[in-house]
């Protein structure tokens, strides 16, 4: 008894299980590492939020994000907005340390049309030392990159 026959069906779908493995490994996530972060689209608009945010010019920043979040914005009371403004402009790093936390460590993933900024900064004083971890989320669509979290 011949058994080739049996193989043939067998290596019909092996092959194209492994070119469906090699296009879903193209379409896997892309990290990208610290200096190479500010010319990238999400960078550049990372960078351009946090100091239009360190500023106070919430509304320049939030015009930054997706429409969304424009919207959930714009529907919320305006104490809620003060408060999370001051909140915000307190916690805002000068731009100068942001773009050198992303240069130092920065780390941005992105993953089809969303991405994500992760950044640590470690302070050290005489107490000892603390790490500070922030993570922005993006969105995509064609070049422009807007901020969605």
């Amino acid at each position: 008894m011949n058994s080739r026959p049996a193989l043939k069906p067998c290596l019909g779908a092996f092959v194209p299980a492994v070119l469906c493995g090699i296009a879903g490994a193209a379409s896997a996530a892309a990290e990208i590492r610290g200096a190479a972060i500010l010319d990238h689209p999400c960078g550049k608009v990372a960078v351009k939020q946090v100091a239009l945010v360190h500023d106070g010019k919430f509304d320049e920043a939030n015009k930054l994000s997706t429409k969304e979040m424009q919207e959930q914005w714009k529907a919320m009371p305006a104490k809620d907005k003060m408060e999370m403004s001051g909140m915000a402009k307190l916690m805002s790093p000068a731009p100068e340390q942001f773009t050198a936390a992303v240069k130092a460590g920065g780390v941005l993933v992105v993953d089809g049309d969303a991405a994500a900024l992760t950044t640590k900064t470690t302070t050290k004083d005489a107490n000892g030392s603390s790490t500070e971890t922030t993570t922005q989320k993006f969105k995509l669509t064609g070049g422009e990159c807007l901020v969605s979290r």
